[in-house]
């Protein structure tokens, strides 16, 4: 007993020490921290805490950068402007509240060139909390940016120009009526294991930015979630390149993740991986949440050349149109609009539920879009008929054509072609196609065909399969397609043949290595197309 007794004298002053030396360790960081309640903030929610917000930021700049301490409690603020080598720390129970009245916020500031861009992309000192041309700072902690709107209305919450070396973490924002997270020409940016509540417009845009990493993090707007951009509004063209987005639960209404809403400049070496796309789950106002319009939407618009671009390991549920991938021709910020390219993506391992239709793939004559690849892709569809609210309306296949020639004229998104004539993949002016394991599922008889390709050239499709078939219409539908190969598949069809194969560009069309079961007919040649533009080798028939 006598032994234990020393034991613990002996272990008591170590631990004591150890505890001390912890303790002083903590209050260290805070002492060494500058304390926004030194300099005069109330946080009680109701005094405007702005001037010693900014007071606090700026005495921490001039001794050469550190922390700015946010303690527990509801800081009411107008635009606060950070300085170069510093951190906003917002401890466990500290909310920056933003004001409701925009007079408290500093005005947009001037630009000395045209932008077709809107506000919301153009101007970034209408803002809750901005930088320009700043250098090492964090928005870090356990607290919470509210920016206190109703509406898609008011200032930016983050907004940061032309800078460098920026780490946003931990920190929860919400109720957004602009852009969440909006950076232009800002590099080297770390954003990870944040949430995004409730927010009305975008959530994180890095527009013209180069080597960005968003991950771990759940976003949750009504408009796009993670959108860059390549606008403008630096004055000059300016590529978005070097993005990665990982491990993040993604829910929205428009766009999970998309690209070319803005696309004056290039996009390149672009990773998307292990992410969860789903629908908003908030109620805005009087606006009920809806399905998301796409969960990967790339688009190249106004000149933009996309390239090395790698989409993988993405669960999607409830998205109308999983995948949109369009070559357009709109021209912002162009005197004379000329096409960009789009080229290089891979899209893999990809797990679909309750879609309206898998997605579209459109380009212009011309000018293909080159090197797609979609690998082990499970398409799980809701089938049937179709309504327009539910932007599945199909009639006929000429109406489709009509219906898709006038939607490629408009604002480049996938919710502006009502008429598909595809359940599956509808694509159009594509070179160098190759779709793997494709698996496409539906929960209603569809009349519409599974794949309709269009002035497609050079295409191999690898262990295709397609359950619940309709007897109305083919599963393939090939329109002036060359140099195609369709391997070791297991189709099943009904009254329809397998493929139906049209125009008098179409030839060189292999079907080998095929299983067809319960087939009454492999293909049907239209009266336009070559009659010995299909062949056949070493396929198996059971009917």
């Amino acid at each position: 007993m006598k032994c234990k007794f020393q034991l613990i004298n002996f272990f008591l002053p170590i631990i004591f020490l150890i505890s001390v030396s912890l303790l002083q360790a903590k209050t260290s960081t805070v002492q060494n921290a500058y304390n926004v309640m030194n300099f005069g903030a109330k946080a009680d929610s109701k005094t405007m805490d702005t001037q010693a917000i900014q007071k606090t930021i700026d005495a921490c700049a001039e001794s050469g950068g550190g922390t700015v301490f946010f303690p527990s409690g509801t800081y009411l603020a107008g635009s606060i402007h950070l300085k170069s080598h510093i951190t906003l720390y917002l401890d466990n129970g500290a909310i920056l509240l933003a004001s409701t009245d925009d007079n408290d916020f500093d005005p947009y500031e001037k630009l000395d060139f045209k932008n077709d861009s809107d506000k919301e992309t153009s101007y970034f000192h209408f803002s809750f909390i901005w930088g320009e041309d700043i250098e090492h700072v964090a928005i870090t902690g356990q607290g919470t940016i509210n920016s206190n709107r109703k509406d898609r209305e008011g200032p930016k919450t983050i907004g940061l120009k032309r800078c460098k070396y920026v780490d946003i973490k931990g920190i929860t924002i919400r109720n957004s009526g602009n852009y969440a997270i909006s950076m232009l020409g800002t590099d080297f940016v770390n954003i990870d294991g944040i949430s995004i509540f409730a927010t009305y417009c975008d959530g994180i845009d890095p527009d013209c930015c180069h080597n960005v990493r968003i991950a771990n993090s759940f976003i949750e707007t009504w408009d796009d979630a993670i959108c860059p951009k390549a606008s403008f509004s630096l004055g000059y063209i300016r590529s978005t390149e070097n993005i990665t987005v990982t491990n993040c639960i993604i829910a929205t209404s428009c766009n999970a993740f998309k690209f070319g809403t803005e696309s004056r400049g290039d996009f390149k070496h672009i990773t998307v991986s292990n992410c969860v796309m789903t629908t908003y789950k908030s109620k805005v106002d009087y606006r009920e949440p809806t399905r998301p319009i796409s969960g990967i939407t790339l688009i190249s618009a106004d000149g933009a050349n996309i390239e090395d671009v790698n989409i993988n390991n993405i669960v999607m549920d409830k998205v109308r149109y999983p995948f949109f991938i369009r070559l357009a021709n709109r021209g912002r910020d162009q005197q004379t609009p000329v096409p960009g390219t789009l080229k290089d993506v891979t899209i893999s391992n990809i797990t679909i539920s309750d879609a309206y239709i898998g997605g579209m793939i459109i380009a212009l004559p011309g000018h293909p879009i080159e090197n797609i690849h979609f690998d082990n892709i499970n398409l799980g569809l809701e089938g049937g008929e179709g309504d327009e609210g539910k932007y599945r309306v199909y009639s006929s296949l000429e109406q489709a054509e009509k219906d898709i020639e006038k939607a490629m004229k408009k604002y480049p998104s996938a919710n502006k072609f009502n008429q598909v004539p595809a359940y599956g993949l509808y694509i159009r002016h594509v070179k160098n196609l190759k779709l793997d394991d494709l698996h496409l599922s539906t929960t209603e008889t569809d009349k519409r065909h599974a794949l309709y390709m269009y002035a497609i050239n050079d295409v191999i499709i690898d262990a295709f399969n397609a359950e619940n078939i309709n007897n109305t219409s083919s599963q393939l539908f090939f329109y002036n397609v060359s140099d195609a190969w369709i391997r070791c598949s297991k189709p099943q069809t009904g009254k329809e043949a397998f493929i139906e194969i049209s125009g008098k560009k179409s030839g060189g069309i292999y079907l080998t290595d095929n299983f067809f079961d319960n087939v009454n007919k492999i293909y049907n040649i239209k009266q336009d197309a070559n009659k010995k533009s299909i062949t056949l080798i070493n396929n198996y028939k059971t009917k």
